[in-house]
């Protein structure tokens, strides 16, 4: 009779063995079935597979499993997870050699890819031939390269190759918008999120979620939140139309949009118009993180300047003034402070 056994697999295992720490782990099991983790506690999450979360410390455990290609996009899979699939078949699956390794209760490494020899020389290698049948695995390698610790890996000439085949067979469009901001997200949080957007205009992945990306600076501030800004005003502000972008992160970029329009030689109807937009006093805060961009560097003096003379202005005198008139009251202070500038 088979019994349960489980692995620490993929990232934390690579990532352990290059002596870095990893902040997530992810856990694969053998010789189990869906019923026998629920009767244990562990809380399925999967939809296409069965993963469950950990009763007390909330990891993600997935149940060994092979698949096989019966379609387009990434619902075109057909998944077998039996309690006789083995940890080396699961591994197997994966996408890179690097990221085929794992790790059994006893510290004993399997390593069916030769995968630890490809850390030692710094390579990406695929693990097999199916490679290029999930084409974001094409995303997620430019990903690794936000990784400091896998920035200076080479790509293998055959893995190259898959690389070319997925974007040839145009099946980057059939991604989930959902999935490829996955990978952007993450890479904006990571040390080096230039590499991640470098790698995808040198491998060819701009077609169709990243069609406007051509510069890929971004990493002026620590902040995702601000990262995005910054990559947004040096592509025009044209990133994301395919994309699933929070909300929080369209608006601020659109701070930082109308922030960028806004100067002393302009226009004093057009300076009102660019203030109501931008809203001072709400968004104070995310101010003064977008002033650190370097594109904010000519205006940042006046846009400051401007700032603090909203707060000091006395609103509270609106309040005397009925709905009708508020508006136009309103237009007379800033125009006032507008004027002083």
């Amino acid at each position: 009779m088979l019994k349960m056994k489980v692995y620490k697999v993929g990232g934390s295992v690579r990532d352990s063995l290059l002596g870095v720490d990893a902040f997530d782990n992810d856990w694969v099991v053998t010789g189990s079935s869906p019923e026998e983790m629920i009767s244990k506690g562990f809380k399925p999450i999967g939809k296409d597979f069965p993963v469950f979360l950990h009763p007390e410390t909330k990891e993600e455990y997935a149940l060994a499993r092979t698949e096989r290609k019966s379609g387009t996009g990434y619902h075109g899979f057909t998944f077998y997870y039996g309690k006789d699939v083995t940890i080396e078949e699961d591994l197997l699956r994966r996408d890179f050699t690097i990221n085929a390794i794992a790790q059994d209760d006893d510290g004993n490494i399997i390593d069916p890819c030769n995968g630890r020899n490809d850390l030692e020389h710094k390579i990406f290698r695929h693990v097999s031939d199916s490679f290029h049948e999930d084409p974001l695995r094409a995303i997620r390698l430019a990903r690794f390269y936000s990784y400091a610790h896998l920035s200076d890996f080479k790509i293998s000439k055959s893995t190259t190759d898959y690389v070319k085949k997925i974007v040839e067979s145009n099946e980057l469009s059939e991604l989930l918008p959902d999935r490829v901001w996955a990978e952007v997200s993450k890479s904006l949080e990571n040390k080096n999120p230039n590499n991640f957007f470098e790698k995808i205009i040198s491998l060819n992945l701009k077609n169709p979620f990243f069609k406007n990306l051509n510069s890929t600076v971004c990493d002026s501030s620590p902040s995702k939140l601000i990262r995005w800004c910054e990559l947004q005003i040096n592509n025009s502000f044209l990133l994301g139309k395919n994309l699933p972008i929070p909300k929080k992160l369209q608006q601020s970029s659109n701070c930082l949009k109308n922030l960028s329009m806004i100067s002393k030689d302009k226009d004093s109807s057009d300076q009102l118009s660019l203030i109501y937009a931008i809203d001072f006093k709400t968004n104070s805060e995310l101010i003064k993180e977008l002033k650190v961009l370097p594109n904010l560097i000519e205006s940042e003096k006046y846009i400051s300047k401007l700032q603090n003379k909203i707060n000091e202005a006395d609103f509270s005198i609106l309040a005397k003034f009925s709905k009708e008139k508020v508006k136009e009251e309103k237009d007379k202070i800033y125009k006032d402070i507008i004027s002083q500038l």
